[in-house]
């Protein structure tokens, strides 16, 4: 497995880690079964970035990776995040950042994962309402008390970047990226760039979008969050499967499949970035750790540059409220 550097912070993961918020909620039905096996297989086959939060499940998602990584616990990098702010009955309770949240996020998420030290700590939001200092300075204080190896952020503007890094070292930004959605292009990565930090990929497959496998919101599960998303709404989502028919017919002239495709496009955006496609299927891992293998020629990329440019998908990536906290 090619490893890559996370930035300028010497930490090294695989070039495709596992994002495993589906496994516990918002993608339908769980199989904590068929989860665990699927986590001990991407360990099997040198995947070593395993991403969580507190507020998938709520809560139990953590208990999960947790459980099924002990036995690895020295091979593996563990991340989570907090912010999010979740009830025990997953009522959304809004976005935090003080110093006195981040401290019991923190014990909180040591004892679900019942680990000695999180590897990477992100801040899943920013909260507006506290300066982003603030709460860097908190998290910088759980790295000297030897609880948190590096530090995080997800979805942070540049302008918060840049006086998160002023307070304590920042290992990596989580960020939205993939041929559905190209916004970091414009200023986001060249902002990671010049100031060191690495690039972590979530839904590199467009949610799902990417593999082909969606052809109407109807395939969906009644309890899956997809079917809120403006992009999966009729009129959105018929613009968008032009788009994606575009790509399918690329992924077949290179004998691989859309999905392998997708994640072989943003694995060649930079040895810096690093995508965390998340699935709850061996079959569908398997599948993804394939476009490892995928080599993408300059003309491969223009093809893709022009079948799927910034701006090609219609409707925004969250619903209209929850797009208010994203890139802040």
């Amino acid at each position: 497995m090619e490893q890559r550097g996370l930035g300028t912070s010497g930490l090294k993961v695989s070039a495709l880690g596992l994002g495993c918020m589906g496994m516990s909620e918002f993608y339908g039905p769980r199989d904590d079964e068929e989860s665990t096996r699927t986590i001990l297989r991407a360990v099997e086959l040198g995947v070593t970035l395993f991403d969580t939060a507190d507020m998938y499940g709520p809560f139990i998602n953590e208990e999960l990776v947790g459980r099924a990584l002990r036995p690895y616990r020295d091979r593996v990098v563990i991340a989570t995040k907090f912010g999010n702010v979740r009830g025990p009955n997953g009522e959304r309770l809004g976005i935090s950042g003080t110093p006195e949240y981040v401290r019991k996020a923190c014990e909180a998420s040591l004892r679900r994962l019942g680990v000695a030290t999180i590897d990477l700590y992100y801040q899943h939001r920013v909260d507006t309402a506290t300066p982003i200092e603030e709460t860097v300075g908190a998290m910088a204080r759980l790295v000297e008390e030897g609880k948190v190896r590096y530090l995080g952020m997800s979805e942070a503007a540049p302008a918060t970047l840049r006086r998160a890094v002023e307070v304590h070292p920042i290992a990596a930004l989580q960020t939205e990226y993939s041929l559905w959605t190209r916004d970091v292009e414009a200023e986001i990565l060249g902002a990671c760039r010049e100031l060191g930090v690495g690039f972590v990929a979530y839904s590199p497959l467009g949610r799902g979008f990417l593999t082909g496998a969606i052809k109407s919101s109807d395939a969906l599960d009644k309890a899956d969050f997809r079917r809120a998303s403006p992009r999966f709404q009729t009129e959105n989502l018929e613009k968008n499967l032009a788009v994606e028919a575009r790509i399918e017919a690329i992924a077949k002239k290179k004998g691989c499949t859309p999905a392998q495709l997708a994640l072989a496009w943003v694995l060649a955006r930079g040895k810096d970035i690093v995508p965390i496609p998340g699935t709850k299927r061996r079959k569908y891992l398997e599948e993804d750790l394939g476009a490892l293998a995928v080599e993408l020629t300059p003309k491969d990329l223009a093809a893709l540059d022009e079948a799927a440019p910034m701006g090609a998908f219609s409707g925004l990536r969250y619903p209209e409220a929850a797009m208010g906290t994203v890139n802040r």
